[in-house]
């Protein structure tokens, strides 16, 4: 599962002519990782700050005839924004909030303003992001390409549903201006079209009127998987959020089982003091847990938990906590709800020396149930059990390369070893036909393990056919690829 590639000629489908290839400088080669550090490349990493630059370097491609992918915070699991001995361009410095209007709550930023960065210019004028991920590191660029979702997906789709604009950079250097309107094919095929077909210069959104920094937040613990959804069925239509929390380990008539955390915004007047709660400094994660522990040497103590024994104590810790206290009721800011993921700073490091992927298929509501019984199950047998799942609730999306359906996904960590490596590899498959056989689908943000068929029998030939002529328009000459492209969509 580890891609560690070394240079030597370039690696794409574009030939070089004549004699005056430019060499690209070693100063710039890198060893590039995915988010979980279990997937890698070495490529050659540009920076560029302007929109100029940008230009130089896709002339610089072509001079020497490499191809070009685009990373932003590096969040994907899987190789979507790795590019091995080819060129990478890291959109991080290009991050300014262009435009922003706080009477509409319409803003245009750079493709790689974060989600933190974002939230954090519009929450004291009363706004909220649509869409927010689990984590906050994400860039906007990077999240408008994978179609990002959050746990109000159900409700609002995907953040692409918020996204009323972009500016696109074709490889050729020309931008053109894409919306529901102009461009729109490209429109719906660059939303989720893992940076296949330009780059995003600039991005409008539209931002979600807040009345208050509070939510107000209900939990309650679930016995099994078949209470999880009917507690997502009953509860959806009057919830604004709602996110579930299994426990793997489980077993029998307890399989599946877990809590469930739900969300509605505050009405305007519910919140006494709505100037102080929307202030950022009563909205960050603190530094310290409980005051006390830096949360950034957490990671060191998760670590003898994460093996089969560990796990199980851990799920049992916390399902029995959760059963004890009951269902709860509280406030919780925004951002603590939010980004769970950044409670522990670097937790990937706990996976280390190899690293984790995750496993995350997206199931139509008539079949979800059974499907994820039968892959929780198939987990436990082939005794490779996935650290932390968690269940969503989806509603279907126009975008071309969409993996949303009107059901549930499931995502699952797995954490690689040396020897479970080929073990892993082979239960994906299984778990690949399960989803397949329920008509489900795949989400390239997470995957590091598709197979190209796999990604035709649930895209279809017809909808790759699409994306592949649109992509002959826009990249003529193939200039744009990444590994996942490669991997699933080069042949």
């Amino acid at each position: 599962m580890t891609n560690v590639k070394s240079i030597s000629t370039p690696h794409n489908n574009r030939k070089a002519t004549g004699h005056d290839v430019t060499r690209l400088s070693d100063g710039h080669l890198e060893k590039v990782t995915s988010w979980g550090e279990a997937v890698s490349g070495m490529s050659y990493v540009y920076r560029p700050s302007t929109v100029d630059a940008l230009q130089d370097i896709l002339m610089l491609a072509r001079r020497s005839g490499r191809t070009v992918g685009f990373r932003g915070g590096g969040n994907s699991y899987g190789d979507a924004a790795i590019n091995s001995e080819n060129m990478l361009v890291d959109l991080r410095r290009l991050k300014r909030i262009l435009e922003w209007n706080p009477a509409t709550g319409r803003i245009r930023v750079e493709p790689g303003v974060t989600l933190a960065e974002l939230w954090q210019y519009v929450i004291e004028d009363g706004w909220w992001p649509p869409v927010a991920t689990g984590t906050s590191m994400t860039t906007i660029g990077g999240s408008a390409a994978m179609n990002v979702h959050g746990k109000n997906a159900y409700r609002v789709g995907p953040l692409g549903e918020h996204i009323l604009e972009f500016d696109l950079m074709l490889p050729s250097g020309e931008v053109i201006t894409c919306n529901r309107e102009e461009n729109q094919d490209v429109f719906h095929a660059a939303i989720g079209g893992f940076g296949m077909l330009g780059i995003f210069i600039s991005l409008t959104l539209q931002m979600k009127r807040i009345y208050s920094g509070l939510l107000d937040v209900a939990t309650e613990p679930k016995a099994s998987l078949g209470e999880m959804f009917t507690f997502f069925h009953e509860y959806a239509a009057d919830s604004d959020y709602i996110v579930g929390w299994i426990d793997s380990m489980a077993r029998g008539n307890a399989l599946g089982r877990g809590d469930v955390h739900r969300a509605n915004y505050l009405p305007p007047g519910a919140d006494p003091q709505p100037a102080q709660t929307l202030r950022l400094e009563n909205q960050h994660i603190g530094p310290n847990l409980f005051g006390v522990v830096p949360r950034s040497i957490i990671w060191l103590f998760m670590r003898p938990f994460l093996r089969k024994s560990g796990v199980q104590l851990t799920n049992w810790g916390k399902y029995l906590t959760d059963n004890l206290g009951g269902a709860k009721r509280y406030r919780q800011p925004h951002v603590q709800f939010h980004f769970l993921l950044d409670y522990v700073p670097d937790f990937k490091k706990a996976y280390q020396p190899i690293g984790l992927i995750q496993y995350q298929p997206f199931i139509p509501k008539e079949t979800a149930h059974d499907a994820f019984a039968e892959i929780l199950s198939l987990c436990q047998r082939r005794d490779l059990p996935n650290f932390l799942t968690v269940l969503k609730r989806h509603r279907p999306d126009d975008f071309l390369m969409s993996y949303a359906v009107d059901g549930f996904s499931m995502a699952m960590d797995f954490r690689i070893t040396r020897e479970n490596r080929q073990r892993l590899i082979w239960l994906t498959r299984e778990m690949d036909e399960i989803v397949l056989a329920a008509g489900g689908r795949f989400y390239f943000a997470k995957d590091s393990t598709l197979r190209a068929e796999t990604a035709e029998a649930f895209l279809g030939p017809e909808r790759i056919a699409q994306f592949r002529a649109l992509k002959a328009r826009c990249d003529p000459d193939g200039l744009l690829a990444t590994d996942l492209w490669r991997r699933l969509f080069e042949r």
